[in-house]
């Protein structure tokens, strides 16, 4: 198996309908990639909804719902990754889709050594046809058509979250999402696995990762003043426990930058 699309799930809307429609419509061989999905928390009505799905749309992939009773976006992550097959893995969030070729380019962009990043799109919720401004497609206007890429400043900023990437598995080995947090997850296990991380390509803008930013997501809900802030303490803690531990093996400006926003949140709330 070439490639494992991770898609977690907890009492999906809609959106995944649209995230599913992309993934059917790939132009990378059905028998190249496994989709596994993994619902996480109430299992009814989604589970029978989202397998009745796959039995009129994607009978023809491979695919492998899984359920969990235990929520949690990380721990449904790091479910999939136990199962997962593929030589390379690419994490879309269930409200978020791909385009046609995103798979298949950057399959082609990847290699053992490399990591391969796709074009950004970002939009508000209900206004697709409006591409809101991002740092992320700054980076890409600028790089992409540059060899021999490695963990630059600015290009660090991809490596906030697992989504617009395939990783090679190699990368990311028995190292799992840290399921004691609920924000900044993503960013800890970028900067975990990033010590295996020495080398960088695009794809062409065919390649489009499109995320949605929506009321009620994990982005956008409330939490606490006092709740961001230990949460931001103990994300600096485990921060340098990682780097301690194998100092030379990590990037230290990649490290710098990653306490540097983690302060800077506590400075703000």
């Amino acid at each position: 198996m070439k490639v494992s699309v991770i898609i977690p799930t907890y009492k999906p809307h809609d959106y995944i309908w649209e995230c599913l429609d992309s993934i059917k419509n790939q132009t990378f061989a059905k028998d190249d990639f496994e989709l596994i999905l993994v619902l996480n928390g109430c299992k009814e009505p989604y589970y029978s909804k989202i397998k009745g799905y796959i039995e009129q749309n994607l009978v023809e992939f491979n695919v492998n719902l899984i359920q969990t009773d235990q929520g949690g976006v990380s721990n449904a992550r790091n479910i999939a990754l136990d199962v997962a097959k593929g030589e390379y893995v690419t994490f879309i969030d269930d409200d978020d889709y791909i385009s046609p070729k995103y798979l298949e380019e950057l399959y082609l962009a990847a290699s053992p050594d490399t990591v391969s990043l796709c074009y950004p799109y970002e939009f508000k919720d209900g206004a697709p046809e409006v591409q809101l401004p991002s740092p992320m497609t700054c980076v890409y206007d600028k790089y992409h058509t540059r060899s021999k890429l490695r963990l630059q400043s600015h290009i660090r900023k991809y490596f906030s979250g697992p989504w617009m990437k395939l990783i090679p598995m190699s990368f990311i080995q028995d190292r799992r999402f840290d399921v004691r947090f609920k924000n900044g997850e993503d960013s800890l296990f970028m900067f975990l696995i990033s010590d295996k991380i020495s080398k960088l390509s695009f794809t062409s803008k065919d390649a489009i990762y499109y995320r949605r930013y929506r009321a009620g997501s994990a982005v956008t809900s409330y939490r606490s003043k006092w709740s961001i802030v230990k949460n931001s303490i103990n994300m600096i803690k485990v921060y340098c426990q990682i780097m301690i531990k194998s100092p030379l093996s990590y990037n230290f400006c990649f490290f710098i930058s990653r306490i540097l926003g983690a302060f800077k949140i506590i400075l703000l709330h």
